[in-house]
């Protein structure tokens, strides 16, 4: 498969944007509208600004990491612009949540962590978003970059740390992959309530409006956590069966 894919690197270039347009128009077949993730409106400016912030230098250290990993092996970015058309499309399965202002739904950027690493997470869970938020009504402009910061950079940091970890501490692969799969999903929903909290709670106390919004998440939330810990651990089960060449770049040998 990889060197199929080395064959043509001069399409790389393009393959996750066309990917991630392939999933858009799937996803965009009529049904009825939920707003995912952070919806737009919810956040005060300011507060938009200063996730845009946070965000934006995950985002540039993982496309300078996309440049250089791409230019050592060519195969290496289509496969990125299929981890991120994944992201799009696990990550458009919305379970309203009307008390938090937004949906619960399952992420991907735990097994996509494992796989092309944190940092090309967040490059791929910031199309993702963007592409929502334009075409899908998912999230919104203003949220962006608040988004970015719940799903693209806890999501993917505490995935990969957590697979790393366990596999560090002599875990097989299979317990890795759910406990990453499992703690991504619910780091991504810790801290969009804490988006919230700090932006909503007014004169009232920050960890009361904290842990209301996290427990109204928690019905939803814990057990699409758990399946989803189930579906990282399946994905890279199916991966290191069929294509082990993949899992080459895998933290603390996880193709072994």
């Amino acid at each position: 498969m990889i060197d199929d894919i080395a064959k043509c690197p001069a399409r790389g270039g393009i393959t996750i944007f066309k990917g991630l347009a392939a999933a858009a128009f799937l996803c965009a077949l009529p049904a009825p509208a939920f707003a995912m993730h952070i919806s737009e409106g919810i956040l005060p400016l300011s507060w938009a600004l200063l996730w845009y912030a946070a965000a934006l230098p995950f985002v540039i250290w993982g496309l300078r990491d996309l440049r250089r990993r791409s230019e050592e092996a060519p195969w290496f970015k289509p496969l990125v612009g299929l981890v991120g058309a994944a992201v799009f499309l696990i990550s458009c399965m919305p379970i309203p949540v009307p008390s938090a202002g937004t949906c619960s739904h399952p992420c991907g950027t735990g097994i996509a962590a494992i796989l092309i690493g944190p940092g090309l997470t967040t490059v791929v869970a910031s199309i993702a978003l963007t592409l929502q938020a334009l075409f899908l009504a998912h999230g919104g402009i203003t949220t962006l970059g608040a988004n970015i910061v719940s799903m693209g950079v806890a999501g993917a940091w505490v995935g990969w740390g957590v697979f790393t970890a366990a596999r560090r501490l002599g875990l097989p692969w299979i317990a890795a992959a759910f406990l990453a799969g499992m703690l991504s999903d619910w780091a991504t929903y810790a801290t969009t309530s804490l988006e919230l909290a700090a932006a909503l709670h007014g004169d009232g106390p920050f960890t009361t409006m904290f842990s209301l919004i996290l427990l109204a998440f928690v019905p939803t939330q814990l057990p699409l956590g758990i399946l989803e810990g189930f579906l990282c651990a399946g994905v890279l089960k199916f991966i290191r069966s069929r294509r082990p060449e993949l899992l080459r770049t895998v933290p603390a040998g996880g193709a072994a």
